[in-house]
């Protein structure tokens, strides 16, 4: 990633230059002089405040991928599943996803975001103050292209193989400035196919009531296609003030076909149907932006912004060509966002913050449900059911470069959330009260920050979804007939409005290294203690919509937990490297991380009783080499995650 700093500068008299003594004439005008730098990814990331991975063009251009979610399989202590990432194995709200240091809109897909569009990508492993401190794990900021200082056109094409043909992706930016007004206009489009196969062998309760057994074998097969529009306008009024505008659209279609191979092993087992499902999104998202320096000290920012989200489904079950199961739904998402920060500069090193953060966020979802044409249950099907989330945050924060070598953040953050959830017949509220103070200290051992170490104490949330906060309940696909019960492997699910957000208190630890060659070694630890975990509890219930008890899975507050880890990384020349085995000027570029973590939910008994989808390690290994004799660049990487077992609750491990 190149950053451009600007200094302006005078030209002005200097003993012994030409023209010493010379006088200026009265009214004459000096030259403004732009001085360009260049900051590598190293340099942004030696000088943060916070630990903070930075990939600018060069990694995003590396592989030609053709969406972001493909990048960040590459990058250290990331890994993705399915198009969520997740940081030190924690997802699910766990790890927090910015777009331009906001959080990105619900159903944001990374996995039909084109690179092309993005300007660098940062990845934090704490929160801020001026964020959403629902980053437990950690952050991902994703920040799109800037509108250009000059006229740009660029075209990229691609095409790869996927399945069982070629599929295509393309990108095209217009780029465009007219005095104080420069205009950046993105476009990308792209399709994708996968195919996915898994084995599942089941011991339950079969259709009789007695123990069976069975081996079900899955084919999925997902294809769709899409579109991308990123427009951003920049108007500099005056060298102090600014004012942006820039908007998001994501719209795309999607199928999936799925088919099973079914064999009996024992008893009546209950085998999943084959099934057929469609469906489109749609993403829209804008923002302004007003900043301005009215003194040299002095710097305001205010900002505006909403954003809306709309799904439909349309999904058919079948058993020996006959529907089974038909399931129409849509839901909708709208968010309104406004904030705004005042800064203050203490001296040339110490800046003081303060600012706030309001959101107002409503879904809404219809959902109807037929079995054999018949509805599954009477009185939720085609109502409406909604959720609401209203958050007011405060905050302030002090960053200070005490000296050369040791530099510090303090901050706090306060937030109240309060959600409301409608559904048939009933309404239900909640509030909470968040309060995140962090600190952030970094030491330089040598004043050129080749040797850093950093430390920080954070408390961070993680806020319930909106849907998991939705009342209406969704029957198995195994047992779906209300009038009989089901098993404890196959329950219906239902949301839960009265959930509390987690409060995690953390702890972190970094030693980093930065090479000459520009290479650098990282080791660093962590710890989170988490209170109100929420977590999936499948309890035997009385329920209004069956005839009989069921069996439900519903989020609860369930415990405690704890969760560590080690963290390794190492980037650069292979013979600064490793100078004993590779000669210093061979053009090979090598990589590597290798993460390990561990996880208690203390109401469980062990040896599995993980935070729910963490990994206990992860690593990731890479290598580029440049000819010299053509303008050629050849690569690769591996990333490996291994498999593993979790302890849900006391009677069910996945």
């Amino acid at each position: 990633m190149t950053a451009a700093v600007v200094h302006p500068a005078l030209a002005q008299d200097m003993p012994g230059a030409p023209g010493d003594g010379a006088t200026r004439a009265p009214g004459s005008k000096l030259d403004r002089v732009e001085i360009m730098g260049k900051q590598s990814d190293n340099d942004l990331r030696r000088r943060a405040q916070i630990a903070k991975q930075v990939y600018g063009r060069e990694e995003l251009d590396k592989y030609g991928d053709n969406n972001v979610a493909d990048v960040l399989k590459r990058l250290p202590g990331v890994t993705m599943q399915g198009n969520a990432p997740r940081m030190r194995g924690l997802g699910s709200g766990y790890t927090l996803v910015l777009l331009n240091g906001d959080p990105a809109p619900p159903g944001f897909a990374l996995d039909q975001l084109d690179p092309a569009q993005v300007e660098r990508i940062e990845v934090t492993k704490g929160p801020t103050a001026n964020q959403s401190a629902q980053a437990v794990a950690g952050a991902i900021n994703i920040i799109l292209k800037e509108a250009p200082k000059s006229s740009q056109r660029d075209l990229r094409l691609g095409m790869g193989y996927s399945v069982d043909r070629p599929t295509v992706s393309g990108g095209y930016t217009l780029g465009e400035k007219w005095g104080g007004l420069s205009l950046s206009l993105p476009i990308s489009v792209f399709e994708w196919r996968n195919q996915n196969e898994a084995t599942v062998l089941r011991n339950t309760p079969g259709l009789d009531g007695l123990p069976s057994r069975s081996d079900q074998r899955d084919t999925q097969f997902n294809f769709g296609r899409g579109f991308n529009l990123g427009p951003r306008l920049n108007w500099k009024i005056s060298d102090d003030e600014t004012l942006t505008w820039q908007s998001f659209l994501q719209k795309g279609q999607w199928n999936n076909r799925s088919s099973y191979l079914r064999q009996t092993l024992q008893g009546q087992p209950s085998f999943d149907d084959d099934g057929a499902y469609q469906g489109g999104w749609q993403n829209v998202r804008s923002n302004a932006q007003w900043v301005n320096h009215f003194t040299s000290a002095d710097r305001i920012e205010l900002k505006a912004g909403f954003s809306s989200s709309m799904g439909s489904f349309d999904g058919q079950t079948f058993k020996q060509d006959t529907v089974q199961r038909a399931i129409l739904a849509d839901n909708a998402d709208l968010s309104l966002t406004q904030a705004g920060n005042y800064s203050h500069l203490l001296n040339d090193e110490h800046s003081l913050t303060v600012g706030w953060d309001l959101e107002w966020r409503q879904r809404d979802e219809k959902r109807t449900v037929t079995e054999k044409g018949i509805p599954q249950t009477v009185e939720f099907e085609g109502q409406p059911f909604g959720a609401r989330i209203e958050r007011q945050a405060f905050y302030l924060q002090d960053e200070w470069e005490i000296s050369k070598q040791w530099s510090t953040y303090l901050g706090v953050r306060g937030e109240r959330i309060a959600t409301r959830s409608q559904g048939v017949g009933s309404t239900l509220s909640n509030t909470s009260t968040v309060v995140t103070p962090m600190w952030h200290l970094n030491y330089k051992l040598d004043p050129a920050g080749k040797d850093i170490i950093r430390g920080s104490i954070t408390r961070s949330y993680k806020a319930p979804e909106l849907g998991a906060l939705l009342a209406r309940p969704s029957l198995s696909s195994l047992f779906p007939d209300a009038s009989r019960p089901n098993t404890e492997l196959a329950p219906d699910r239902i949301g839960n409005p009265e959930l509390l957000p987690e409060l995690a208190t953390g702890l972190d630890l970094a030693y980093e290294k930065y090479l000459s060659g520009g290479g650098m070694v990282s080791v660093g630890v962590f710890y989170r203690q988490v209170n109100d975990l929420m977590r999936n509890v499948t309890s035997l219930q009385t329920v209004g919509y069956a005839t009989v008890p069921r069996w439900v899975s519903q989020p609860v507050n369930f415990s405690k937990a704890q969760t560590a880890g080690l963290e390794l990384e190492v980037k650069g020349r292979a013979g600064e490297l490793m100078p004993a085995l590779f000669d210093p000027k061979l053009a090979l570029n090598l990589r590597g991380a290798l993460n390990y973590y561990q996880s208690r939910v203390d109401a469980l008994p062990g040896p599995n009783n993980r935070l729910d989808g963490q990994q206990p390690w992860s690593g990731n290994l890479g290598a580029d080499y440049r000819f010299s004799s053509v303008p050629v660049t050849m690569g690769g990487n591996l990333a490996f995650t291994p498999g593993y077992s979790t302890q849900q609750t006391l009677s069910q491990s996945l």
